[in-house]
């Protein structure tokens, strides 16, 4: 049955100050537009994004960009998913602009205000709390709720019989740190890695890494419990960020420099060592910026010198509706075991899940809304 013209009702998680407790309250959405769906959201990721931009936006405001469940109904000019249809909710973009045509959806020039606006394109926002419009559409989802109103292009058609869970896992830290290795970088067997920083992002980086045979790899973190995950996934060697011989150590291991760095911490310190440790022709990521009108003080004279580059990584340069299927299909062939980041929370445990995201405790936790 396609309810599409009709408004609907969820229960959603309400952030009223930054940093401050969410609260669980009933919300109306709005009826769908043309290229929108309506997902009963059945798991959600929590990933630090969604702490970060509680104080770039109004509130009161729902957020969740991790989304997972089965389709309920469709707008009119949606094409090939169907209600029922189970689904993964990812990044959205435009399809209009010069990268969206050359299927570099990552490179969207409309990316801030979709993931960030908090609002859709037409400046709508499809969450009311109380019969008054909240902040919502956060990555054109806001899923910390029973039910979303999606952009189509968020969404990614799966066939798998994988736990929500474990697909809620996936659309931004698990796919950003994979993709850097396997997409932006393209890291070949026998080809360098050192990873600063292993929560979500870096654990997937050493995964994708211990994939395709890169070697070695070092993990660099101040949590002990990380670094032994991250040599249970696939790293060479673990240090911890704060030892004061730590770049003495990696240039013992790798004396002419190492081909690939990640900064998966958003760090100052991280980021100049990540530019120290690469070799000629090396090349850096780092995943985050400074909050807007502040700026990462660090010297490119070392990137000079080696002739490396420094790149910007988002999504790790994914189109979900093609790379979310074939990460599933790696962890299903037992060479991505990505599940081992995977901490569940109920729906109304969302504090404690915010909680254990900020101070590390968890890895990678998911709300189950069910």
């Amino acid at each position: 049955m396609c309810i599409r013209d009709r408004t609907y009702t969820a229960t959603a998680a309400i952030v009223w100050e930054p940093g401050g407790e969410l609260t669980l309250e009933p919300v109306e959405l709005d009826a769908l537009q043309n290229h929108e769906l309506l997902v009963r959201i059945e798991a959600c990721g929590i990933c630090h994004t969604d702490v970060k931009f509680q104080e770039r936006l109004e509130l009161p405001a729902v957020f969740g960009h991790e989304g997972t469940g089965t389709v309920e109904a469709v707008g009119n000019s949606v094409k090939g998913i169907s209600p029922g249809d189970r689904v993964v909710l990812s990044y959205p973009w435009c399809g209009t602009c010069p990268s969206c045509e050359h299927e570099e959806p990552y490179r969207c020039e409309s990316i801030p205000e979709l993931k960030f606006g908090g609002q859709r394109p037409d400046g709508s926002k499809p969450v009311r709390l109380n019969g008054k419009e909240i902040t919502s559409a956060f990555f054109q989802q806001s899923s910390f709720a029973t039910r979303a109103v999606v952009a189509e292009k968020t969404v990614v058609p799966v066939n798998t019989d994988q736990p929500p869970e474990m697909l809620a896992a996936l659309p931004c830290g698990v796919q950003t740190g994979a993709g850097a290795v396997l997409n932006t970088f393209n890291v070949q067997a026998g080809e360098s890695l050192v990873i600063f920083g292993v929560g979500a992002v870096g654990l997937s980086s050493v995964m994708a890494g211990e994939l395709v045979g890169a070697n070695p790899i070092i993990a660099i973190d101040m949590v002990q419990s990380r670094l032994d995950l991250a040599m249970d996934l696939g790293a060479d060697y673990a240090f911890i960020a704060s030892d004061p011989d730590l770049l003495d150590r990696i240039a013992a291991i790798m004396p002419r420099g190492t081909n690939y760095a990640l900064d998966c911490s958003a760090t100052v310190p991280a980021l100049r060592n990540a530019i120290e440790v690469i070799g000629q022709g090396g090349k850096v990521g780092i995943f985050s910026a400074p909050p807007p009108g502040q700026m990462f003080e660090f010297t490119t004279r070392g990137l000079f010198e080696k002739v490396g580059s420094l790149h910007g990584m988002v999504q790790g340069f994914s189109v979900p509706q093609k790379f979310i299927p074939e990460l599933i299909r790696y962890q299903e062939e037992g060479r991505f075991p990505y599940e081992k980041l995977v901490t569940t929370y109920k729906f109304e445990d969302i504090n404690q899940a915010m909680a254990d995201a900020e101070s590390g405790t968890a890895v990678k936790p998911v709300l189950l809304m069910e």
